[in-house]
């Protein structure tokens, strides 16, 4: 394999990368200071993006970076069950037994809210994936669920995370209730030419990498072909490596 012949300690272009060895581009950077900013502030937010541009990604170093003392984070992937599993899964990563109706379950959910709020003085920060995936009876559900409307503060975080097109889902009118709550709202773009060697060099680094690996040559046709996108610059670089 390509590892022992560059000398690499593992592969670079992998996918199992810790927080902290994250590559700092501008656009993981800002995406960063603004989740941390709705973090401080509480709310709601929305993060978008195309596949592969590092959203959840920053979303997890986010909900990693947290003090447990004082948030509880609960990722929640849309894609892997029903409207009410949803439901079922906000409790549960309250810490609380689900109930069956779902009047029941709005209920739960907003008074275990308040309880870890004010009597724990834990902020719950509830991080929903794949929302383009959303029905809009669920974006609907969600302005009610998260309706704390006699407190003069958010008790919660809540952050939205999915393909750009979700942000015409927020433009319709069921969503309306939902989409005015909203306080900070990113997109994530491609990395340019420059950060794409950058994002090269600092993961082959990390692998181990001392000299240069990529012309500069291979370097441009590997940001064209890939549109800057980190996931599809991960496959077309190892397919580079193995075949070279």
């Amino acid at each position: 394999m390509y590892r022992a012949f560059y000398s690499l300690s593992q592969d670079p272009f992998t996918k199992d990368i810790r927080p902290q060895d994250h590559f700092p581009s501008r656009g993981f950077k800002e995406a960063l200071a603004r989740i941390r900013y709705l973090i401080e502030t509480r709310g709601i937010g929305v993060i978008l993006g195309e596949p592969g541009c590092g959203k959840t990604y920053a979303l997890r170093s986010a909900a990693e970076s947290l003090n447990p003392s004082l948030y509880r984070a609960v990722y929640l992937p849309l894609s892997t069950g029903t409207t009410m599993d949803m439901y079922r899964a906000i409790a549960a990563g309250l810490g609380e037994e689900p109930r069956f109706r779902k009047v029941d379950l709005f209920g739960q959910i907003q008074k275990a809210v308040g309880h870890l709020y004010y009597d724990k003085k834990i902020t719950p920060v509830f991080i929903m994936d794949e929302m383009h995936l959303a029905r809009s009876d669920f974006l609907l559900d969600l302005a009610m669920i998260f309706n704390f409307s006699m407190d003069s503060k958010n008790p919660f975080v809540l952050i939205l995370s999915g393909l750009p097109f979700f942000q015409s889902r927020l433009r319709l009118n069921q969503a309306q209730p939902l989409a005015q709550r909203i306080i900070v709202q990113y997109k994530f773009e491609p990395l340019d030419k420059d950060e794409v060697k950058g994002y090269l060099d600092h993961r082959l680094r990390l692998a181990g990498a001392v000299t240069p690996i990529f012309t500069d040559q291979a370097i441009e046709a590997i940001a064209f072909h890939t549109g800057g996108w980190p996931r599809l610059i991960n496959n077309l670089a190892s397919t580079a490596l193995l075949w070279s």
